[in-house]
C-alpha cells in the first residue's frame, strides 16, 4: 500500500515558510496514497509559478509546461495514455489568465484530468503582480493603488461555460484533511475535474492571509440539505465572497457540482482497449503517391 512518502523526491522543497504550497502538496500527496496510487501511475504536469518548482519534488511522471500551457500538455498525455492519472498543478496566473482560453476548452471537452489550482490570488513568483482572482483594492506592485478590475469567480466561469462541467470544489491550505477528501473524490471523478484551492501567499498578499480566510470560509457539507448535482445551487453558491478588503462574506467550501457525463475520450472507442502509445503504428508506402510528381 503506497504512502504519501513514496511521492516525495530527495530535492527540499523552496518555498517560503508558511507557504499554502506546503498544505495543498499534503493533501494531494496524502489523496493519492488514500486511492492505493503508487507513483509510476501518476502523471503530474506543472504550470510556471511557486507551484510549479513542485516538478522537484513529486516522485512519478513529471512534466513541466510553459506558462498557461499546462493543461494541453495535460490533454495530449492523456489522450496517448488514457490508463493514466493525469493531475495538472498551476496557479490562478497560469491557468485563469495566461492559459484561460485553455482551460475554458478543457472544461468544455470535459477531457478526464484533474486540475488542481493554487489560488493565491497573486502572481508570487514574480513577485507580487495583481492576478485574475486578486481582490478589489488589494495593492500590489501593478496596483500601487488597489486592484479595481471586478475579481474573476472561477468557479462560477467553470460551472457556465458548457452543460458537460461535470466537477467544481473548492477547498483550503489551511485545511489539508478537508482538502485532501476534496481531491480523492476529484481524482476519482471521470471527466474534468476542478480543486480551486484558497492558498495564501505569505510574502506578498497581506489581504488574503490563514486568518483572514479562516474567519471566512464553511463548509458545504455540513449544509445537510445541500444538494452538489444541483447546478443552480452551485452557480448561486459560488458567488459568495466577500468584496473588498474588509468584506464580512462568507466563502464556501467543498464540492459544488458533481455529475457523471461522457467524458472526452470515451468518444474515441479506438483507445478503449489499448492506450494510443501501445498500438502499433502502419506507415503506408508514399512512394506511389510521389510518382505523380516525378
Amino acid at each position: 500500500m503506497p504512502t504519501p512518502k513514496d511521492f516525495n523526491t530527495i530535492n527540499k522543497q523552496t518555498w517560503c515558510p508558511g507557504c499554502g504550497n506546503f498544505g495543498t502538496e499534503t493533501a494531494l500527496k496524502g489523496a493519492l496514497a488514500e486511492l492505493g496510487l503508487n507513483p509510476e501511475k501518476v502523471v503530474f504536469v506543472f504550470d510556471i509559478g511557486c507551484c510549479g518548482n513542485g516538478n522537484n519534488w513529486y516522485r512519478g511522471y513529471v512534466f513541466h509546461s510553459l506558462h498557461g500551457r499546462s493543461i494541453p500538455a495535460a490533454e495530449g498525455i492523456k489522450m496517448a495514455n488514457n490508463a493514466e492519472h493525469v493531475i495538472v498543478i498551476g496557479g490562478d496566473g497560469g491557468l485563469y489568465a495566461e492559459g484561460g482560453n485553455h482551460f475554458v476548452h478543457a472544461v468544455r471537452r470535459n477531457i478526464d484530468i484533474t486540475c488542481i489550482v493554487s489560488d493565491n490570488q497573486i502572481y508570487g513568483l514574480t513577485t507580487g503582480q495583481a492576478s485574475p482572482t486578486s481582490d478589489l483594492g488589494l495593492k500590489t506592485k501593478t496596483s500601487p493603488e488597489g486592484v479595481v478590475e471586478a475579481r474573476l469567480q472561477p468557479l462560477s466561469l467553470t460551472l457556465a461555460i458548457s452543460e458537460d462541467t461535470s466537477f467544481v470544489a473548492r477547498g483550503f491550505a489551511g485545511d489539508a484533511p478537508h482538502l485532501q477528501k476534496i481531491i480523492v473524490e476529484a481524482i476519482k471523478h471521470k471527466g474534468f475535474s476542478l480543486v480551486d484551492v484558497l492558498q495564501p501567499c505569505v510574502t506578498f498578499n497581506y489581504l488574503n492571509t490563514y486568518d483572514w480566510l479562516r474567519k471566512r470560509v464553511y463548509k458545504l457539507e455540513d449544509d445537510k440539505n445541500y444538494n452538489p448535482e444541483n447546478k443552480m445551487l452551485a452557480l448561486e453558491k459560488s458567488f459568495e465572497w466577500p468584496i473588498g478588503p474588509n468584506g464580512e462574506g462568507k466563502i464556501p467550501l467543498g464540492i459544488f457540482y458533481k455529475k457523471d457525463k461522457k467524458s472526452f475520450e470515451d468518444h474515441f472507442p479506438q483507445i478503449q482497449s489499448v492506450p494510443l502509445y501501445k498500438q502499433e503504428v502502419k506507415v503506408p508506402s508514399l512512394a506511389a503517391s510521389f510518382k505523380e510528381f516525378y
